[in-house]
């Protein structure tokens, strides 16, 4: 099924996995042990609360084209569709290995990495006058934290 979307659905995606990265980061401290490495996927999980907050804020700058559906959707499916599509393309069930600090900070880059191919795929089904340069902002998000999880990944290795 290849569907088109808009920039404000596109958005209202977004929330949603910031929402399950939350839950994906707070498991993640919860199973592990070590103060300095459950710190840490906190503050991840907190850095997720304020992406959702960005995409809130970008979605109420969007241009009315910018919302404009796409596509012809009397039954209202498209907003159930992008739940799914939220639910189980980036934060679904990762298992997360928390033996040790690595194993941990490699699962979210993995997860990271995730989304931002997600939200590449995406891209190709905003058309470019309903918000399609929007994504760009919302993979900027997602790189600064693979960014931040590489860094504290590098303070294990060394």
């Amino acid at each position: 099924m290849y569907h088109k979307f808009n920039a404000k659905e596109i958005l209202e995606m977004a929330e949603q996995i910031e929402k399950n990265g939350y839950l994906f980061y707070k498991k993640a401290a919860n199973d592990v042990a070590g103060a300095e490495i459950k710190k840490f996927l906190l503050e991840l999980a907190e850095m997720e609360v304020g992406h959702e907050k960005i995409f809130i804020e970008l979605k109420s700058q969007l241009t009315a084209k910018e919302k404009e559906e796409v596509v012809f959707d009397p039954n209202e499916e498209t907003g159930a569709y992008l739940q799914a599509l939220a639910d189980t393309r980036v934060f679904y069930e990762k298992e997360i290995d928390t033996t040790s600090p690595e194993e941990v900070l490699k699962a979210a880059i993995i997860a990271e990495k995730d989304s931002i191919v997600f939200y590449l795929g995406m891209k190709d089904m905003v058309p470019a006058e309903h918000g399609k340069a929007m994504i760009d902002n919302i993979i900027k998000e997602e790189m600064k934290h693979i960014q931040v999880i590489s860094n504290q990944l590098l303070k294990y290795k060394i």
